[in-house]
């Protein structure tokens, strides 16, 4: 008796969430046929997914398992059907009369699920190469655009998709790159994608103040401080200057009169910037040139001056030459923050300067920069995180004035950390009402349009951002390119399921998870929880994701990979593509990431998921709830 109400409880657990299931799929009707037909199949199971995930089944999981049977931690392809499944040899076990929870032609829906991915997959980034199921999206660099070799090679070696970021180069560049791929494919008889990357609306900090002009150089050392090999110092002409060529220590700018006078063996004093004295010693002419040698570390400035001792074999000696130092390049600067300063980020477009300080060390005026985009802080509020330089510094919004935002520091490096122009800035608290698509993004569509297979949409947020996308699309025409949602916000993640529905009118649709953005966003200790739910929800929604940001990075840029990039870019064979940047070595990327790849698809196999209660479920249900609200209003 107490087996069979032990099968009896979980035939209510389980037809409880079928039902759950089922008053979702209705909610959705009024939106379906806005969605295209090849995707109305894939809403309803993305649907499911979210009603099952509104619920932490764990201990109905538990005793699944415990009875031998499926425990659905693999039913995102086909949710409905695995829980028909399992009803199905319950009341088999049970010997109940009532007929079986599922239709008939329901048993074979979690195969159709796995075709349908696969389905859209290759309608979004072409097939598969026939040694691996995981494509290759490979980011172009600029020379790209005429070195037809570097294409074809990397052709050649697994790239089945050409990213081309259309933040950097322009139209001209872009057809070069096309062209040289419709070539190298035209060669090889293999297929490769095209994938246009809108750059978006990028918050960054603004243009600092230049640092002082001055010149450091130094000789090496070895750990006892004894000298290994002197600093190599390159004089030029100021009013005519050459760059060395070979590697030099410093440059320093001279009268061209004083400097035709020095020969090997000249040896040149002065009082560096310091109050030091220091001497260096000519040793090769090098045309107009000449190179010196330094044994002491030295700053050098404009105007200092230079005084020549003329070796006693030189036509120069016991004659006195001085001169001084032409005009040196001002530095750029930076911001060097610590835990617990103030940071004023202006609206104006005046220079950023470092915080100022009296001589016993108190503070007289906070750092200051100003932000390349100011309508951004339009959205702020006092209390809201704030993050700069890829979350490298954190900090608190205390203040809003008229023309600036005061900003405590609360995470910098111990000994502080430097903050340069042109770095992110990111608001993962704030609600930003801005527009994906700026007005060199609305340019670059008409050649997209034209010209792309896909089309990556930067820092989408909301279903509108989605509409005003497609309708711009329909309106060019062109190829009508693929959409890849680029998740790389806070909000974007969370209103992830209402951004695939949105998508789902368009006919082929993909997501790329930015890493690099998301954990800044949502912070690095919940980044490996955020990719797992935005692969489960692509899943349910049967739609292909890309896997990127600084995949291999350290190979492609410097030739080398660390242990932990293999193992990330291992994890990549859980998406359909895996995207590589740009780097000296991409070539040697791309190559063992196919190596990569092809051995893990032999092994790989999705485990088993525990089904508590996603967030992100529930925040499906508030999304829907205030969009009725917004369609019911009279404003609306």
């Amino acid at each position: 008796m107490a087996e069979i109400d032990n099968w009896s409880t979980l035939i209510s657990e389980l037809t409880d969430l079928r039902t759950a299931m089922m008053r979702e799929e209705a909610s959705l009707e009024g939106r379906m046929d806005e969605i295209c037909d090849s995707h109305r199949e894939s809403a309803r199971n993305l649907v499911h997914y979210i009603a099952l995930r509104q619920h932490d089944v764990r201990d109905l999981q538990e005793k699944l398992t415990e009875n031998g049977l499926s425990s659905l931690g693999r039913c995102e392809a086909d949710v409905l059907g695995a829980i028909d499944a399992v009803l199905r040899v319950l009341h088999r076990i049970t010997g109940r009369a009532e007929a079986s929870a599922a239709e008939p032609e329901q048993e074979e829906t979690a195969i159709r699920g796995c075709e349908l991915l696969g389905r859209n997959t290759d309608a979004l980034l072409g097939p598969p190469p026939q040694h691996r199921m995981v494509r290759i999206m490979v980011t172009m660099p600029s020379e790209a655009a005429g070195d037809f070799g570097l294409v074809r090679d990397l052709v050649v070696n697994g790239m089945d998709c050409m990213r081309v970021n259309c933040a950097h180069d322009g139209p001209s560049e872009w057809a070069g790159m096309l062209s040289n791929l419709e070539r190298a494919k035209l060669e090889t008889g293999l297929e490769c994608h095209v994938h246009m990357d809108l750059g978006g609306p990028k918050l960054r900090t603004g243009p600092l103040e230049a640092g002082p002009a001055v010149i450091k150089y130094r000789p090496r050392r070895d750990a006892y401080g004894r000298m290994i090999s002197p600093a190599r110092i390159f004089l030029t002409p100021a009013r005519d200057p050459h760059a060395p060529s070979t590697p030099a220590d410093a440059c320093v700018p001279v009268p061209g009169p004083w400097l035709a006078k020095l020969a090997p063996g000249d040896q040149i004093h002065f009082t560096d910037a310091r109050g030091a004295s220091r001497s260096m010693r000519v040793t090769d002419i090098d045309g107009k040139d000449r190179w010196a040698e330094g044994e002491y570390t030295s700053y050098l400035i404009p105007g200092l001056a230079l005084k020549t001792e003329f070796a006693k074999s030189s036509k120069h000696a016991g004659k006195k030459s001085e001169t001084r130092i032409a005009d040196l390049p001002k530095k750029p600067q930076s911001l060097v923050l610590r835990r617990g300063d103030t940071l004023i980020l202006t609206r104006s477009s005046e220079l950023g300067r470092p915080a100022k300080y009296d001589a016993q060390g108190r503070l007289l005026s906070p750092a200051v920069i100003g932000v390349a985009q100011p309508e951004f802080l339009d959205h702020v509020l006092v209390g809201e995180k704030i993050k700069l330089d890829d979350g490298k510094i954190g900090g608190l919004i205390r203040a809003i004035e008229p023309d600036k935002i005061v900003v405590e520091i609360v995470q910098a490096r111990a000994k502080g950390s430097a903050l340069r122009e042109e770095k992110g800035i990111n608001l993962p608290e704030s609600e930003l009402r801005v527009s994906p698509l700026t007005e060199d993004d609305i340019q670059a569509l008409e050649f997209v349009a034209r010209q792309a297979d896909l089309v990556g949409y930067s820092f989408v947020r909301t279903e509108s951002d989605i509409h005003d996308l497609q309708a711009r699309l329909d309106k060019l025409g062109g190829k009508h390119p693929g959409i890849i949602l680029k998740i790389e916000t806070r909000e974007a993640f969370e209103q992830l399921p209402s951004l695939l529905l949105a998508a789902m009118r368009s006919p082929r649709i993909g997501v790329m998870i930015a890493r690099g953005d998301l954990a800044v966003e949502c912070g690095y200790q919940r980044l490996a929880e955020v990719q797992e739910e935005i692969l489960w929800m692509c899943e349910a929604a049967h739609v292909p994701v890309i896997w990127a940001t600084q995949v291999l990075e350290s190979l492609a840029k410097e030739g080398v990979a660390s242990r932990s990039e293999i193992t990330d870019a291992a994890a990549g064979v859980r998406a359909e593509c895996v995207m590589l940047n740009k780097g000296p070595y991409i070539l040697k990327a791309v190559r063992a990431l196919d190596d990569i790849l092809r051995r893990m698809e032999g092994h790989h196999q999705k485990g088993r998921s525990t089904l508590r209660k996603l967030r992100l479920a529930e925040l499906f249900n508030t999304s829907q709830e205030a969009s009725k609200a917004d369609l019911a209003s009279p404003a609306a």
